[in-house]
């Protein structure tokens, strides 16, 4: 199993380019079952998780070409079965049974992994396609679904604010029969992007990036070329790696506005942030002060940034309060940023973290994809080597990280 050998204590300087964003590339991708032309997305990163996407089309009968960042996507699906043995290495991949059922009137998806960083239900899509007019089971770990007679435009009011269950619906909802209102649905740049790309292929939406969401059935989705957006969880790790390693980069093709909520606790801690139309420099001026932060759905500070902040607070001038409100299992990083040395107290879904002036190397273990990138983060700040293992979860959301942080300075080899 590889692991990555970090030689840390190098500030980390220069330009590094952000890719496009996984989670809105997987949604886009999954959209391509609901029409029935070509679909083509440029900018789509190389990952272990939309590769495994693209794998998860083909088994639905799809075509899927790729030649670099560039992916097209088109036929009609004659296999309805998404299966565990592929569903399983991805929480995404219930994002084929809206598709499935508007189009086609039937799915049978299995139920998803991914991470284990706490209870992520799947009842919210099951309730609104059941909204929509679907006949749904769950029956030997299997969702199975059923709509005859085609979906119908519905009001859906999400009782939680759930990405996943939002796009799933926003997909399901463009071929429904009539008008659907979609309540309480996340307002993350990822559902902009996806609303984008599915009006590009006709469909008829308003209201994405607020609460609620106006969606008007149409008959087909059609051919379409779209750009997914820029990484802005990337963006934020790389902006989070110039603060901990006092060093200067800055960041090409990132939106300023998708990463206000980080920039701004930045800026509190005493971190130089420049931005531009489509570009973000940070630098580090000295010590890092600590600032508090509470995870919360976008426009809030994002819970797939806390790991990387809480490394950064580790090394801070001063004590820092850290409150998970969106997943109850998301600090099983904390014990690895421990062995080299952090000072954090936990108790439930807040920690503690006292800074201190530096870190220890030590042998650290990853334990989902965001965990992963802060124990590498906290060893790129540290002097000596420090060998991070299990990094596979990493495959999964950055692409040629190695790459992209060593053209800055970064001592890393992947063994």
């Amino acid at each position: 199993m590889d692991s990555l050998k970090i030689d840390g204590g190098v500030p980390l300087t220069g330009e590094i380019a952000i890719s496009g964003a996984k989670n809105a590339a997987l949604p886009l991708i999954a959209a391509a079952l609901a029409g029935d032309g070509a679909l083509r997305l440029r900018n789509v990163p190389d990952l272990v998780d939309t590769r495994s996407m693209e794998v998860l089309l083909r088994n639905h009968g799809m075509e899927v070409g790729r030649e670099g960042d560039l992916l097209v996507m088109s036929g009609a699906a004659t296999n309805f079965d998404a299966p565990y043995d592929l569903v399983r290495k991805m929480r995404a991949s219930i994002l084929v049974l809206g598709p499935l059922l508007a189009r086609y009137g039937e799915a049978r998806v299995s139920l998803p992994g991914g991470c284990a960083i706490g209870t992520r239900p799947v009842d919210l899509h099951i309730r609104a396609m059941q909204a929509f007019g679907a006949i749904v089971e769950l029956a030997d770990g299997y969702i199975q679904a059923r709509a005859p007679s085609g979906l119908t435009g519905a009001r859906v009011v999400f009782p939680m604010v759930s990405v996943g269950a939002t796009e799933n619906a926003m997909i399901a909802a463009t071929l429904a029969k009539g008008t659907s209102e979609l309540v309480n649905v996340a307002r993350e740049p990822e559902i902009s992007d996806l609303a984008e790309c599915l009006i590009a292929m006709g469909a008829k939406i308003s209201g994405h990036g607020n609460d609620t969401i106006i969606i008007e059935g149409v008959d087909r989705l059609g051919d379409a070329t779209h750009d997914v957006i820029p990484d802005r969880i990337e963006a934020g790790t790389f902006a989070i790696a110039a603060a901990i390693t006092g060093g200067d980069l800055t960041l090409i093709r990132a939106r300023p506005r998708h990463l206000d909520s980080l920039t701004e606790v930045l800026k509190l801690c005493g971190v130089t942030v420049e931005e531009g139309a489509d570009r973000i420099r940070v630098a580090a001026n000295g010590a890092i002060g600590s600032a508090d932060i509470t995870t919360d759905p976008f426009p809030g500070f994002p819970t797939d940034l806390q790991a990387q902040f809480m490394a950064l607070m580790c090394l801070a001038d001063g004590s820092s309060r850290i409150s998970e409100t969106v997943f109850e299992n998301r600090f099983m990083h904390v014990p690895e940023l421990m062995r080299m040395g952090a000072d954090i107290q936990v108790d439930g879904g807040i920690a503690m973290v006292r800074g201190r002036k530096s870190l220890t190397p030590a042998p650290v273990m990853a334990t989902d994809l965001r965990a992963s990138v802060s124990l590498v983060l906290a060893a790129l700040a540290t002097e000596g080597t420090t060998r991070v293992s299990r990094i596979y979860h990493l495959d999964r959301g950055y692409a040629d990280l190695e790459d992209k942080l060593g053209r800055c300075g970064a001592r890393m080899k992947r063994v």
